[in-house]
């Protein structure tokens, strides 16, 4: 899908509409013939829009069961540059958002079929949020690709209890609680999804920076953004956030209902 908001005044001199139409048609046909010559089994169809694109990107995307955007990389630096545009559909979107980041040039393309990465999928958990949503597309994707499955949970102890000295066995027993948890929480899912190898990764720290060295290497990364209707507008959690830009893999942006 190509979407674009033509501008409504001449202040800045362009191709007309027409123009562009064209040029949109050209761009999609190319697209589409690559993709079915990489993939003979797959059918690709295409559709141009006009109007604002990430409105119009959020209202296909809710007809559908994924929705795909392209990344400008950074060069040498591991991550995402997200322009307004994803992060607006991302916050719009109810369906699963997944961000690809474009390789850099000196990067080889992956074969047809093969993930870019090779250690399996890597999904953030919040043990104190229903996120069935979050849980259930990590572990049918683990499933589908035949990938082990790692479940991070990043905690901090609480800051009543870092001063003055906090007892090394109170920390430990708060872990030992973290660790049971989390545990707790993925049995529906290891009972459903018994073919998946599951590595439980409850980590002392911040869920952003845990959760992005975590998926160092990984084939896809999974978050939550919590689904919030309130007047000021659709948000995106800090840490679905921080990992949407620093995260080298693809990442799938899920969002759910939350408690």
């Amino acid at each position: 899908m190509h979407a674009e908001e033509y501008p409504t005044t001449a202040a800045v001199p362009m191709a007309s509409e027409e123009v562009q139409q064209r040029w949109a048609d050209a761009l999609l046909d190319e697209v589409a013939g690559t993709l079915r010559e990489r993939h003979p089994g797959l059918e690709v169809t295409t559709l141009r829009r006009g109007g604002h694109p990430s409105a119009a990107l959020a209202l296909e995307g809710a007809e559908a069961d994924l929705l795909v955007l392209g990344s400008r990389g950074l060069g040498a630096v591991a991550g995402f540059l997200i322009g307004s545009v994803g992060m607006a559909t991302v916050a719009a979107t109810e369906q699963p958002v997944v961000l690809v980041r474009a390789p850099a040039s000196a990067e080889p393309a992956p074969d047809a079929g093969q993930p870019a990465g090779g250690g399996g999928v890597v999904v953030g958990v919040d043990i104190y949020e229903s996120c069935v949503p979050v849980l259930t597309f990590a572990f049918e994707e683990a499933a589908r690709r035949g990938a082990p499955l790692t479940a991070v949970h990043a905690w901090t102890m609480p800051s009543a209890l870092l001063y003055p000295v906090l007892d090394p066995t109170l920390r430990k027993d708060i872990a030992e609680q973290v660790a049971v948890s989390l545990s707790d929480m993925l049995l529906p899912y290891r009972q459903k999804f018994p073919t998946v190898e599951v590595i439980e990764k409850p980590v002392l720290g911040s869920a952003a920076g845990q959760l992005t060295a975590a998926a160092q290497g990984a084939d896809l990364v999974v978050v939550g953004r919590r689904v919030r209707r309130a007047p000021l507008g659709s948000h995106i959690g800090h840490v679905a956030h921080a990992v949407m830009h620093h995260a080298s893999p693809p990442v799938a942006v899920v969002a759910h209902q939350g408690q």
